[in-house]
């Protein structure tokens, strides 16, 4: 089966093309509505490790213009004076609040005037067409998926911002105990990345086979309630845990716990979209660096899975509970929003993987030990600055998805990747062990 045949299976263009249109006016929604704010909210700087509002909403817009628009459409460029400053490798995070941007209405009315403009290329584009762009609506996957990424991204600023009222929250399925802390997965050989999911990006592909010796992971993410016993243990104080840049960055903060954790005698709280409450202890943790979840693995006797570890306890299909998608709502994971929150360990029995592996997909991004790094036989498209830019050893990779992550852009080949010291990010982690 080819890329163009999956994705346009039994539709054909016409169904597509209707898909299409339905997800970008869903994406537009939940942009829309992130940034539902007054006007001093969206241009102010929560941190200057992230844009404000306005920016991402703008940059969203430039984006789709730039490829849907000028690269297949072949349309004129509607605002050529804005796109250096929604450029993200132009200006730096931390200087973006100092850029002539396009205020909050100017911004809603810019990307409105794209995304007209961008159904009418939709309306005539032939999905057919050989062209990678064109072929099975690539570049309207990679906007979507893009537009979405920025929405997490936006959720983070909005939990940086401690403001409460502005994020809807929801209901989760319980929890459920393990029978078994640990699943093992056999040595074998598997496929690792992907040739037939249409819109993955370049850094997912190619699929190749890999060799791996047999290894233990834990069946569910790390919770709170565990990285509670290493904080309790004086994790944070005893540096035979850490590698000595970890130990460095952690001393230098005066990082003692979780971002947005503070404790009140003998009770552990947290702040999570402007709102304090005590943390709860079955959900998987969030808000750690890749320094914080490598001490802990240590700590525990065990260490982070490598991404090659991680993808194959997936099972080797597109979700790990198989072909289905996951939709808004559905009964495999926790994704899309429908909390803000991750969902306590054991919450979606129906989404393991073929070996018993749980909560892979949403809930936290999980690190893996890997740097992100190509693939054997690893083809740049549509362009460098999407992946081939961060290839080396100063990232490292996150898996899975968190409950902020809308379900067409996360599959067990996706790969996100961030510095070790990121905590703004809705990261938490699962640990892996050799075998004896």
């Amino acid at each position: 089966m080819t890329d163009l045949d999956a994705v346009l299976g039994n539709a054909g263009p016409t169904g597509l093309k209707e898909r299409i249109a339905a997800e970008l006016a869903a994406v537009r929604e939940r942009s829309l509505a992130y940034t539902d704010a007054d006007d001093d909210m969206l241009v102010r700087q929560h941190s200057p490790l992230m844009s404000p509002l306005v920016w991402d909403l703008a940059h969203v817009g430039n984006y789709e213009e730039l490829w849907v628009l000028r690269e297949v459409g072949g349309i004129e460029p509607m605002r050529p004076e804005i796109d250096p400053l929604y450029d993200a490798f132009k200006y730096p995070r931390k200087d973006r609040p100092s850029l002539p941007l396009l205020g909050p209405a100017e911004a809603r009315k810019y990307i409105s005037g794209v995304r007209g403009r961008v159904l009418d290329v939709l309306d005539r584009v032939n999905l057919t067409d050989p062209d990678p762009l064109r072929a099975g609506g690539y570049v309207f996957g990679l906007v979507l998926q893009h537009e979405h990424q920025h929405d997490e991204t936006m959720l983070a600023t909005l939990q940086l911002s401690r403001r409460p009222g502005l994020v809807r929250d929801g209901e989760l399925p319980p929890g459920r105990p393990a029978a078994e802390p640990e699943v093992h997965i056999p040595a074998g050989v598997f496929t690792m990345g992907t040739d037939t999911v249409a819109w993955a990006y370049d850094n997912e592909r190619p699929a190749h086979r890999l060799y791996l010796p047999g290894y233990w992971i834990d069946r569910h993410p790390v919770t709170n309630g565990a990285y509670m016993e290493f904080v309790e243990d004086g994790g944070y104080r005893d540096p035979r845990w850490w590698l000595p840049q970890g130990w460095e960055w952690a001393e230098r903060g005066g990082v003692e716990a979780p971002l947005f954790w503070t404790r009140d005698g003998d009770t552990w709280w947290r702040v999570r979209f402007g709102r304090e409450e005590p943390v709860p202890p079955d959900e998987p943790v969030q808000h750690v660096s890749w320094y914080e979840a490598d001490a802990y693995a240590r700590w525990a006797g065990k260490r982070l899975p490598t991404e090659a570890e991680w993808e194959k306890a997936c099972g080797g299909r597109t979700y790990p509970w198989g072909e289905a998608d996951p939709g808004h709502l559905g009964r495999w994971a926790n994704l899309g929003h429908r909390a803000a929150r991750p969902a306590p360990a054991g919450a979606f029995p129906d989404g393991a993987s073929p070996y018993g592996v749980e909560q892979l997909i949403g809930d936290v991004w999980e690190w893996t030990d890997s740097w992100f790094q190509p693939y054997p036989g690893y083809r740049c498209f549509p362009y460098e600055e999407y992946s081939k830019v961060f290839f080396g050893e100063t990232y490292r990779v996150l898996r899975g998805g968190s409950w902020a992550t809308h379900p067409s852009a996360v599959r067990t080949t996706f790969r996100n990747w961030d510095y070790p010291i990121r905590r703004q990010i809705f990261a938490g982690f699962r640990c892996a062990r050799s075998e004896d």
